[in-house]
Parts: structure tokens; sequence; C-alpha cells
């Protein structure tokens, strides 16, 4: 992989992390604690408001894991090792660091 493709992949890497950082800015309220008093919310009401708070906080996880990933990606560019398997060592198509930046195995190897 040449320098034009490594910094062609770092700039789709920050955009995707900078989506993250807004997801995360619109997805705050969702995780509020949900409000129990009777009086202003039934309880029906009560039990969709907590189940829209698990979504939230499970989207939360799933970004964050994603952040990680991203993060991880970047780390291997400055090391001079992104774009190689973790387990074999041979290079991974373009084709699937297009699709998943992040990817740390070559197809081969993820099949298994």
């Amino acid at each position: 992989m040449n320098e034009a493709e490594v910094t062609a992949f770092r700039e789709l890497i920050e955009a995707r992390l900078a989506e993250l950082s807004e997801e995360d800015a619109r997805g705050a309220a969702g995780k509020a604690t949900v409000e129990l008093d009777q009086q202003s919310v039934g309880r029906l009401s009560r039990m969709d408001a907590l189940q829209n708070q698990a979504m939230a906080k499970a989207t939360d996880a799933r970004r964050a894991g994603e952040r990680a990933r991203l993060t991880a990606a970047l780390a291997r560019m400055y090391e001079g090792e992104y774009g190689y398997c973790e387990d074999c060592g041979e290079e991974i198509a373009l084709g699937r660091l297009k699709l998943d930046p992040a990817a740390t195995r070559c197809v081969e190897c993820a099949r298994g």
C-alpha cells in the first residue's frame, strides 16, 4: 500500500471518528435517567422510556467499540503496520479495507 492510500484511509477513519462524536452528542439525552414518578408518568410510558434508555445505551456501547477499532487502526498506521493481517502478515485487500478501514485480518484468516 502506498502513502497516498494510507493517507486516504487515515482521512476516512478520522472522518468516521468525528461522525461518532456527533452521534454521541445527539444520543446523550436518550441515556438520561428515567423518571419513575407515577404521578407524572404512567406504567407503560415508564416501561417504554426504560426500553428506549436500554437501546440508547446499547447503541452507545456499539459506537464505543467502533471508536476503539478505528483508534487502533490509526495506531497501526503510525507504527507502519496498517493494512497487514495480524495473523499471517500478508497485505489486506484494498477492497476489504474500503468496506472496513479497521479490519485487522485478510479474508482468508477472517474465514478461519
